[in-house]
């Protein structure tokens, strides 16, 4: 009982950093109708200048630049390409992304090289202990700073102007254009929220237990797309859901992984891929997604 506690407590950490992703995969969705799959070089690039400005400009700078950049670059894309294609096929649009990501991830590879960065959490490699059931400090952390970040987002969601404009879009884009609503504006925000949260992700996924910095940290986004997914892509609380579920499958399978020996080695590594699929097969449009009525 004491094992399977611990990995469901390390699943629900893993869970909160795939949730931030996830919901940026949503946002943007939601609000431009791209599906991005630029957030892994976005957490890579969070993370990056973080590590590269902590030793001049302390954690509290480090943070300030690594969420600033990551958001700015978001900004930029969707600026300079989405915002001009608008009317593209929205299956052009997100190979566009495909194409930013590789390019990012690329050159900030080339900059790590076979370094591996360290961020300089001041939190370090410490655990916390709760009645034998043990978590990393970062762990911790990851599911109080996401729970306050997704509540403020829903709140902001629910009662801000903007929050109030995205859902307008996304119910009906045309006739939120039509009422004054600036779509341009409307998608940009959500890009740039899209850029914060994955760098906050970045933040702890390069915490204690993984290493440090390294290219491999914008991985972490292919197991958030499928938690975006099985959630329903145009679910905020799906992600959420969907982050959290992914999170704790993937810990469950790579604690029992001798017990579920038979089905092979590595099958950790695709049991977000393997739960998204099942979900699927009994909820197409996910687990809070809308459902399209089509009259025949």
């Amino acid at each position: 009982m004491t094992q399977f506690l611990s990995l469901l407590l390390n699943g629900l950490s893993l869970g909160s950093v795939y949730a931030l992703i996830a919901l940026g995969f949503v946002i943007i969705f939601k609000a431009s109708e791209v599906t991005s799959f630029m957030q892994g070089s976005l957490v890579l690039l969070g993370a990056y200048l973080m590590a590269r400005f902590h030793d001049t400009l302390g954690f509290g700078g480090a943070l300030v630049v690594g969420i600033g950049g990551a958001a700015l670059a978001a900004i930029v894309v969707e600026r300079v390409l989405i915002n001009r294609l608008r009317g593209a096929p929205v299956i052009s649009l997100a190979i566009l992304t495909i194409g930013v990501d590789l390019i990012i991830v690329t050159e900030l590879t080339r900059r790590i090289g076979s370094d591996i960065l360290n961020l300089g959490h001041p939190w370090g490699g410490h655990a916390l202990q709760f009645g034998g059931i043990g978590i990393t400090e970062n762990r911790a952390l990851a599911i109080v700073v996401t729970a306050v970040l997704i509540l403020a987002f829903f709140v902001t969601f629910k009662y801000s102007s903007w929050g109030i404009s995205m859902r307008a879009a996304a119910e009906d884009g045309e006739a939120a254009a039509l009422m004054g609503i600036r779509m341009g504006r409307v998608s940009m925000i959500a890009w740039m929220i899209a850029g914060m949260l994955a760098a906050v992700a970045g933040l702890f996924a390069v915490g204690a237990p993984p290493p440090g910095v390294t290219p491999a940290v914008a991985t972490v986004a292919l197991s958030a797309l499928p938690a975006a997914i099985l959630g329903g892509l145009d679910s905020t609380g799906g992600a959420l859901v969907g982050g959290l579920l992914i999170g704790v499958a993937e810990a469950m399978a790579a604690g029992y992984q001798d017990q579920i020996a038979f089905l092979g080695r590595g099958f950790g590594d695709v049991v977000p891929y393997v739960v998204m699929v099942a979900v699927l097969m009994v909820r197409p449009s996910g687990l809070f997604g809308t459902r399209e009525m089509t009259r025949v």
